[in-house]
């Protein structure tokens, strides 16, 4: 029997024609569960044809899960349905293009109108990739919400679940600090992503050891709102950041803000995914299911090729440990990427990694704050603060 899959598709413009951008979200048809959403800028264009980009993309996005589904898409626009459907003919060029693209995918389709108020989250994502487009800069949305650390009701996040719980009752009572009248002067460490790349904002794989990505032009003006975020909370006195490009670029952009020299430290550099640098989570799914599985069943567990997060966390650990003791009672900005920074997180608050690492998002330069005591004490100020990033842009994605 074949898989069964609902596409929720839509498509607007602000101005029709105007900019535009279309939205689509894969569910299972059993479950409802949401698979896979997709959204992107268009430039120039009219409701209708951004309404038919969101539904070839959303069909797409469909038989990238299974070529042989029954797919029910779900449409608010009555144009598009009835077209599609062939009750209405199509005398525009142009939807007549693009009713052809989505025919030529022979898919297994039914259409089905829905009122506006049953495609909320199609429509959300077209206004999430126009509101955080920069200037003509194409925004791409690419999201998998099952990915990551299943849900505890899982077997894998059962078993991860009972190990975090042995952890926490194997470790010693954490130190009281709120209160305490003089813990020394603490060094302050402001852990900032990297701005948006290419990859990040395809949802794709980027570790050390793959390709050294640069900043997109959106992860630029994110660094630039980071460095001003950084200055207006009284600068730094040192920047450290991942010898990786896109982290050195945000890093350099900061520099110039404040004023401060730059060191690069590879320990915070982000962990290597090997073979899986550059796919899409998807795409890993679809080449390695067996290793992803592994993967996202143990800290321990490294991706073909790559550095499995016990590792890194050793890694990382030690160049925090080394860069605390060369900037002690210091100011200082570390520029690094998702997987240090959560990390460093999940040690400021005795969190495991194995219960702490998928329950964590970080943005691209967004500021996490942490405060790290002589005598061993930490305190967590902020986590991943994106306030300053409003209008200019999430860039989303790892």
């Amino acid at each position: 029997m074949s898989r069964r899959l609902v596409v929720e598709a839509d498509g607007g413009s602000r101005g029709n024609p105007g900019p535009a951008a279309f939205g689509a979200v894969v569910r299972d048809a059993d479950t409802g569960q949401v698979l896979i959403e997709v959204a992107e800028t268009i430039g120039e264009a009219t409701n209708n044809v951004a309404e038919y980009r969101g539904l070839i993309a959303g069909l797409e996005q469909a038989l990238s899960i299974d070529p042989e589904a029954e797919i029910e898409a779900r449409l608010d626009s009555k144009l598009v349905v009835e077209q599609m459907s062939g009750r209405w003919s199509i005398k525009n060029a142009g939807m007549r293009e693009l009713a052809l693209r989505a025919r030529d995918l022979r898919a297994t389709v039914t259409y089905t109108w829905v009122p506006r108020a049953e495609n909320r989250l199609a429509d959300a994502l077209v206004n999430e990739a126009l509101d955080t487009q920069v200037g003509n800069a194409e925004v791409r949305v690419l999201r998998f919400p099952t990915e990551g650390l299943p849900e505890t009701d899982d077997v894998v996040g059962e078993a991860l679940e009972e190990r975090a719980t042995e952890q926490r009752e194997g470790a010693a009572p954490p130190k009281m600090v709120g209160w305490a009248s003089d813990l020394g002067t603490p060094t302050v460490t402001l852990l900032g992503r990297h701005g948006a790349t290419e990859f990040s904002l395809e949802k794709r794989f980027s570790g050390r050891g793959g390709y050294d990505a640069p900043l997109a032009p959106v992860g630029v003006q994110q660094a630039e709102a980071l460095a001003r975020e950084v200055a207006a909370r009284g600068g730094v006195e040192a920047i450290v950041c991942s010898p990786l490009l896109r982290t050195q670029q945000t890093a350099q952009i900061l520099a110039d803000r404040v004023g401060v020299p730059i060191e690069v430290d590879d320990g915070i550099a982000e962990c290597a995914f090997g073979e899986w640098d550059g796919y899409t989570f998807a795409e890993v799914n679809e080449k390695w299911p067996r290793e992803l599985s592994e993967w996202l069943g143990s800290t321990d567990v490294a991706p073909p090729g790559g550095e499995s997060f016990t590792d890194c966390l050793d890694r990382v650990d030690a160049a925090r440990r080394r860069i605390l003791a060369q900037h002690a009672g210091k100011r200082v900005a570390l520029i690094s990427h998702v997987t240090p920074i959560k990390i460093m997180t999940g040690i400021s608050v005795d969190a495991p990694l194995s219960s702490s690492l998928y329950r964590m998002e970080l943005s691209p330069c967004s500021l996490t704050t942490i405060a790290w005591f002589p005598d061993g004490n930490r305190s967590l100020f902020g986590f991943a603060e994106s306030a300053h990033l409003r209008g200019v842009g999430s860039g989303f994605g790892v």
